[in-house]
Order: C-alpha cells, then structure tokens, then sequence
C-alpha cells in the first residue's frame, strides 16, 4: 500500500479546506440553521438562540467609546481581522455614545456585564452589542463575533448572524502554551503570529523558554557574550558543516527592543508573556559563554545534543548575583506577574564533584545537593519577590523546599501539581506526555517528527486539569493548564504550527468552557470551520484528525487482499474506488474491505454530507505487501522509540526515521518469504547527539561487527535467531543520506519474524532503517 498525492502536511490543509469551502468564491452568505452549531471555539458557556438575525453590511459603524484608547485598538484590530478574512470593513466610529444604535455595532464597557475575562455579545434584527467589564473581555467577545462572521470564508460585503444572546467567562485563569526557542529559534514575526493564534483560541498564558543548554536566546546587556556566543552552536553531524567542509553557526536570538515589540504585541491581544530563564541546569550554553559559573571548571561549547545534561551553575555569591542581574534586566523587559526559574533536570553530579560546591554547602548547614537548590531557589524568590514578582518553577522545586509564595508547574505527571496543591501553592497543570506537544498526534508515516507515545487531538480534548485527588481547597489552587512545545525534533516554524493546532484549540475549549459543555462529536463540528481560519490564515494546522488511515492490507487470497480504514475523528468514512473523489453518495464504510491487490482506493471523513477532512489516495499494489518502511516495522523493545529527521541532506525534504535509542532493532512478524530472493534495505546514519546521564546504562550493545563499518544483520526466526543475510555498511557509512543497501537471500518457503540490527562498536553513529524491501525471485512470484 502506497499513501500518494497528499504531498506535504500544507497541501494536505489546502486540500481540507478546498474540500471544506465549498462556494468560496460566492458573494453571499446565510445564517447557520438554528439547531446548527455555532462557529465557536472554545464553546461559550451560555448561548440562547433567538428568532431573526442581523445583516452586517461592509462600511456598517462599530461605535466605540472616544475617551478610551485601549477600546478603540481593540475594536480596530477586529475590523483588520475581519477584512482579512472576509474582505469587510467595518467603520470604526468614537463616539461618547455607545448606545446601541440601529444599524451599527457596538463594543461596549458596561460596570453591569461579566468580570474579568467575561464578555457578552447580543445580536438582534436591529444592532449588534458586546459588553465587558474590562477590555479584556471586550477582546474576548469580539473573538467571538469574529468567529460568528467567519462561518464560511466566502469573500463577501455583507453577512447574515443569527439573532442569539452570549454570556460567556473562562474555566481557569492560567490558559497557555509554552514555546521553546531555545532549541531552535523562530523569527520574531513567528512569534507575533504564533501569539496571535493564542489569543484566537482565547488562550492567556504564552510561557516562552528561552534558554537552555542548546542557545541563550534573550539579550542581556550586561553580559553581551551570552548572545555572542551562547546563542549559536555547531549542529551534530552533516548539518554541522556546510557545503565549502566549512563548520555551521547555528542558532540567533531576540534583541531587547524585539521582546518589548512581542510584548507590547501580546498584551493588545491579551496575552501574558511569562519568559524562563532555567538554572541552575539546563545552563551550558551560558556556561559556555562565561565558564566562571560553571561547577567543573571547563568551558563547553554550547550542546548541539539533546537529552539531559549535566551542566550546572555554581553557587558561588558571584554566581548569584550575575543570574539577579540577569532576571533584572528580564523584569524590566516582561512586565507580566510570574518570572519561570525553570529548575528541572539539575542533575547533581557536578555539584557532587565539585570541592568549591561541598565546601560552600557544608558552610550553609545544608544536607544535601537538593536542599543546596531548594536554598538557591530560595535565593532567586526573595530577588524577584522584592521587585515585585512571583517565582515559578518546574515541579523539581518542591524537592530542597519551597517558598510558600511560590508557584509550582507539573510537568512530570499530575503529582507534583496534587502535592504542591495540597501543600497550598499554587500550581499550573502541564503534564508529560499528556499536554506534551512534542509527542506525535498520529503514527501516520507522514506525521513529522517527535517522540512517541502518540497524543491525539481526542487524547487532548479529555484531558482534565483537576485530578480526583485533589479536594477542594487544593482545587482552588489550580491555577490552569498549558500545552509545551519543546522543539528538539520541531526544526521548522511551519512543524511547530503542526504540533500545536488543532490541539491547543481542544486545550482552549478545556480551560475555557465549563465542562458540562464539552462534547467531542460537537467540537469537531466547531473545529471544522476553524480548520478553514487556519488555512485562510496561512498556518500550518494538522489535518492528523480528520485524515482516513488504512491499516497493513493483509492478503487473504490470490489476487484479493482485506483493507480497514480508520480515522481518529471517529467521523463517518465515505471510500471510491472509481478514480474519483468520494462524494456524499459514495460507499460508507462499515467493516473491512476485500479489494483487488492491484488497484487505487479514496476516502475521506464526512460530517452530514460535507466533507470534513483532505482526500486520502491509497494505491494497491503487490509489491506494497513485500515493502515496509520503520513505522511499518515493530520495534524490538520500544524503550525509547523517537520519530527523528535525517541530518541530511543540506537542502530540500529529509527522511524520518521510527528508532528506539536505546536499541535500535526492527522486527518484521510474519515476513512472506516464499519466493524471496533479494532484500533491499534503504537506511539513514545519524549522529547520537543525546546526553542520556543515568538512562545511559539501559543502551542495548550491538552485536559484534563482521568488518570496520558494520552490517546490518537481519536474523530469521526473531532476535534471538540465526543471521540470515548480512549486509555491510561500508558504501553507506561514507553517505551522510539514505543509501541502499542489497542482497541476495537463501531461499525460503512460508512466513517467519524478521529481525533487522546493526552490527558495530559503540552506538555512534546511530544507524536507522527507512525501508525494507523484500524482492521476488520473478514478477510472477507478487
């Protein structure tokens, strides 16, 4: 089976949305039906519908209140928002009544709406009014009739809203995602449009990593080295050098005068910019540049490799007051409430080591290496807590002791988050893997690349930020939640919007809407026209959802072979097999299909007779049963398995690779052997670019290699097997991309297991399969 003409995960949106838009070039638009779902996400918490509707016409005045600057922004960048999207403007009109006059639009302050970030929006036959308290939900209810404008994407100069009544304020207060740009870094622009779909989805909280042992990305300008040289770094392997043999500077950062820009950006969207500065691990790069605040006494370069580093500052009085000058040039820059100490993964060992660190900890009557952190934190809090600032840090915090005024985020599981709680901190909700965006949301062979296991759009939207264990004072400490983008295997801005939407869209209407609300079938159906949104806005949003999955076809007899579909939407399946696009009327499937072995299958997901997601091709064909590419293939032990990019080649698509890094080995069950007379193997090297600390002893060795480079071995009958055919890595360890590895095998009758390892000394490089191709001693044998 062969997945053909979707091409990139662009062109797969594209094509969901063309499918989706239908009329797009009509000039004309209705009112949705009124059992229909609102064009809403996240869901308000009460909607009444009301009879008639409301013409909003192109040129129509949005009357605001003249004395306030803040309003009119608010109400100016709405009317930018919808002539972008639907190419009508509406007239913004100062006024000092705000009255809602006939004809017009009103954004409103009312001492009598909903507090904080509530907001309500009337619409009836005469005008339109969205009220607030603060400009806050003002911003938010003009999201809302945003979404209400932009039930279709049709470019129009009026626009037909139902007559309705929305009263509407959030579940929590924390609603955010978390950006890392210290692994690789995004333009500032990125940035911006990134915030913006934040506010889109009324999310509150962007948490923006900046530092880590890959790249300083902030510039303090009492320390100018940390950019100088903290900010860029060699990459691992061929990426490291250029096409001249020359070394790779990778890496950038942000200027002051670029944050206080993103702020500022933010903060007219209601977003709260929260930065990390992670110490006392996490800290290399900035080691590297100014080696004094190290505890080893060297200098490293700044890590190209992933993983847990051993890396920490000292706790020297010197040391201590670079990182306070540090978060004071920090605060000056972010004025929001919390300031991220970070605080996770300090593995002790240099701090063990080290006679200057026993020494100093001795001196202070601490115990131990983690109340030696407790007692920097503490440190840190008091700075911050003096200027007007509240520490947060990663649930680590809590292990050396912890200010009762600071904040816990918990990541590792819910635990850390039920205990701060209990102990009445407050706490964000962050959980690995269930919040982590760098986990997969589908296995599909094109899903980019991430650490499994997978987190789907559905695994997402049941997520409940307050576990059972909490009782309700604890509860009350739960501030919200946030989604985490960590960008080691997120290379690109375009993979970074893939990771985040749609997911954060199902994280949103959780955080957001009371959870009596919350109904997967009727969120996909809201989810649908933002897919549109999305796509009209250029951002890259995963279609992994709404995307029919075919199974491995298993051959039941000549010529016939058994296909089942899937999608993880759970929406109804429409298939053709005709060379046509499925249609209302087409087929829908029910159980598995037996089809001809050689043939093309197209299906997609439906929602009523619309279709609801891209066109998926399969072409069929014999020689697909004897192919395999390493997501087709089981993996040994699956202890650590990634979804990792190829480092090469320089320029244009690279492969991804399924490995487990602590034992790189295939299985291919129940291999059809009869006939079989060549084995094609196309593999991929990659550096080992992964500082693993204690995991280090759990890598499985290779088995010993035949000759200086290695083979890859493939063993009949599993693992444990005798070596069936070995193929030497000479040609290819001299190719930094994929090569292609042949040959003959023995002959065989039946099926048996197939297992594929790579022979060699050490574990570097790290050798992957792309494909296993069994080849036919004749065509006749497919």
């Amino acid at each position: 089976m062969r997945l053909i003409a979707t091409g990139t995960r662009r062109l797969a949106a594209a094509v969901l949305w063309l499918a989706l838009c239908g009329g797009c070039a009509k000039q004309a638009t209705v009112a949705p039906d009124a059992k229909a779902a609102l064009p809403l996400l996240p869901v308000p918490a009460e909607v009444e519908r009301r009879p008639g509707h409301f013409l909003v016409r192109d040129g129509m005045p949005l009357r605001v209140d003249a004395r306030d600057a803040e309003v009119a922004g608010i109400a100016r960048r709405f009317t930018d928002r919808l002539a972008g999207t639907r190419g009508l403007r509406l007239t913004v009109q100062p006024s000092e009544d705000t009255s809602a006059a006939t004809g017009a639009i009103a954004f409103r302050l009312d001492a009598q709406a909903p507090a904080g970030e509530g907001y309500a929006v009337d619409v009836d036959a005469q005008h339109v009014v969205v009220r607030a308290r603060e400009p806050r939900g003002l911003f938010y209810g003009g999201v809302t009739l945003w979404q209400l404008l932009t039930a279709d994407l049709a470019a129009t100069k009026a626009i037909e809203l139902p007559a309705l009544r929305i009263v509407d304020a959030p579940r929590f207060a924390w609603r955010g995602a978390m950006l890392d740009s210290a692994r690789h870094y995004q333009p500032p622009e990125f940035v911006e449009r990134f915030i913006d779909q934040l506010a889109l989805l009324k999310l509150n909280t962007f948490h923006w990593h900046l530092t880590d042992d890959q790249g300083w990305r902030i510039e303090i300008k009492r320390y100018p080295k940390l950019t100088e040289i903290g900010a860029w770094r060699r990459p691992a392997g061929a990426a490291g050098t250029d096409a001249n043999g020359q070394p790779v500077r990778y890496g950038g950062y942000y200027t002051q005068e670029q944050i206080r820009r993103i702020v500022r950006y933010a903060a007219e969207r209601n977003v709260t910019i929260v930065p990390e500065i992670d110490v006392p691990g996490h800290m290399q790069a900035a080691i590297a540049a100014y080696p004094e605040l190290g505890s080893a006494g060297d200098t490293p370069v700044v890590s190209p490799d992933w993983g847990v580093h051993s890396y920490l500052l000292n706790v020297d009085e010197s040391t201590l007051a670079f990182m306070r000058n540090v978060f004071d040039e920090v605060i000056e820059l972010f004025p929001g409430r919390y300031i991220h100490i970070g605080g996770d993964e300090a593995v002790k060992d240099q701090w063990q080591a080290s006679p200057r660190v026993q020494a100093r900890r001795r001196a202070l009557g601490i115990a131990d290496e983690a109340g030696l952190q407790g007692w920097f934190v503490a440190r840190l809090q008091d700075h911050l807590a003096a200027r007007g600032r509240r520490l947060i840090g990663w649930d680590e915090i809590l292990e050396g002791g912890l200010p009762a005024e600071a904040t816990v985020m918990s990541w590792r599981g819910a635990q850390g988050g039920v205990e701060a709680a209990h102990a009445g901190h407050d706490v964000v909700m962050s959980p690995s893997p269930d919040l982590y965006l760098n986990h997969l949301q589908s296995d599909a062979a094109d899903e980019p690349g991430g650490r499994f296991e997978v987190r789907s759009l559905a695994d997402v939207y049941a997520y409940d930020p307050l576990p059972g264990t909490l009782d309700a004072e604890a509860a009350r400490h739960v501030l919200g939640a946030q989604g985490n983008l960590w960008t080691e295997h997120l290379r690109t801005p375009a993979r970074v919007e893939h990771a985040a939407f749609p997911r954060l869209a199902a994280l949103a209407e959780v955080l957001w809407s009371p959870p009596a609300t919350h109904d997967w079938s009727a969120f996909l159906a809201r989810l649908v026209p933002q897919m549109r949104r999305w796509h009209a806005l250029g951002v890259d949003a995963a279609a992994s959802a709404f995307e029919v999955r075919m199974a491995e076809p298993v051959a039941t007899k000549a010529g016939v072979v058994d296909v089942a579909l899937s999608s993880q939407s759970g929406l109804p399946i429409r298939y053709a097999q005709d060379g046509r696009d499925p249609r209302a009327d087409s087929p829908l499937y029910r159980d598995p299909l037996q089809l001809p072995s050689r043939g093309e299958l197209r299906a997609a997901v439906f929602l009523g007779t619309q279709r609801a997601g891209p066109v998926r091709r399969f072409e069929l064909a014999p020689a697909d049963l004897l192919r395999r590419g390493s997501d087709r293939l089981k993996q040994c032990s699956g202890k650590l398995t990634l979804r990792l990019e190829d480092d090469a080649p320089r320029e244009g698509e690279r492969a991804f690779f399924d490995v487990d890094l602590f034992d790189p080995c295939w299985i291919w069950p129940d291999a059809p052997l009869a006939g079989i007379g060549r084995v094609e193997a196309v593999v991929g090297q990659l550096p080992y670019n992964f500082q693993l600390w204690n995991d280090v002893r759990n890598i499985v060795p290779r088995p010993a290699p035949m000759s200086p480079s290695g083979e890859l071995l493939i063993k009949l009958g599993g693992c444990d097997g005798a070596v069936w055919a070995a193929l030497p890595l000479a040609a290819a360890a001299s190719n930094p991309a994929l090569s292609t590895l042949s040959a003959a095998l023995p002959p065989r009758s039946g099926k048996a297991d197939l297992c594929f390892q790579f022979s060699g000394e050490g574990h570097d490089p790290l050798w992957a399969i792309d494909e296993i191709h069994l080849v036919p001693d004749s065509p006749s044998t497919m």
